[in-house]
């Protein structure tokens, strides 16, 4: 397996990088195709973050924790990853060797998402940003017509932002993917639609699936 790590926020430690190894190559016994696993290690808000990925074929595994202790949140981010792979284990193993050949691959290889988590000031930053006193409201300024609307608003501090492919996968494929990556949601090609879809996690335990139609017109003309 290519083992890449990166220390952010503080310095490189040669016993945390070997830990971190260790960690990482006991998947091994779990997968027959163990190809690559990123490790980030960085500092935020006083709070020591893993966030590890894992390469196995056409499949993503990731897992993200935090603690008092670096040490404690590589564990806990490998645990993550354990417990979907004991989940999916001979699910993965069928998959292997069968990978999809998809008649508009080349374009969805081309095609991703950016999942940015961001977050947005207190009433009092806001009012600085603004440059009013603390505690008054502070009114956005109007923006040109020609300016195109931004994905973050512009007050906001992005914490994480992830690019991820969109995959040619079946309903029941993308929720095995976004399980194995400890996502709430996973954005895809649907095969049996041909649509983007998203699959996520409701609060209820249950899975829902958003996906695009033709408007009622557009149907009734295709007799659909």
């Amino acid at each position: 397996m290519q083992f890449n790590i990166t220390f952010r926020q503080f310095g490189a430690s040669d016993s945390l990088k070997e830990y971190a190894r260790e960690k990482v190559e006991r998947v091994n016994r779990l997968l027959d195709r163990a190809g690559e696993a990123h490790v980030v290690l960085y500092l935020e808000r006083h709070l020591h973050h893993a966030d590890i990925t894992i390469h196995s074929g056409a499949w993503v595994l990731r897992g993200r924790e935090k603690s008092d202790d670096m040490y404690a949140s590589i564990d806990l981010a490998m645990d993550k990853i354990e417990r979907q792979l004991r989940r999916y284990r001979d699910k993965l193993k069928t998959h292997h060797g069968r990978e999809r050949v998809h008649h508009r691959q080349d374009l969805m290889n081309q095609l991703k998402v950016r999942h940015a988590v961001f977050e947005l000031p207190d009433a009092e930053e806001l009012a600085a940003i603004a440059g009013e006193a603390p505690g008054l409201a502070a009114v956005p300024e109007p923006k040109p017509a020609a300016a195109a609307p931004s994905p973050v608003p512009p007050s906001a501090r992005v914490v994480r932002a992830t690019h991820l492919a969109i995959k040619p996968l079946s309903v029941d494929e993308a929720v095995m993917q976004m399980n194995l990556m400890n996502n709430d949601f996973y954005v895809f090609h649907n095969v049996e639609s041909d649509a983007l879809c998203i699959v996520y996690r409701r609060k209820d335990g249950q899975y829902g699936l958003i996906e695009p139609h033709p408007p009622a017109t557009a149907a009734a003309a295709t007799g659909t």
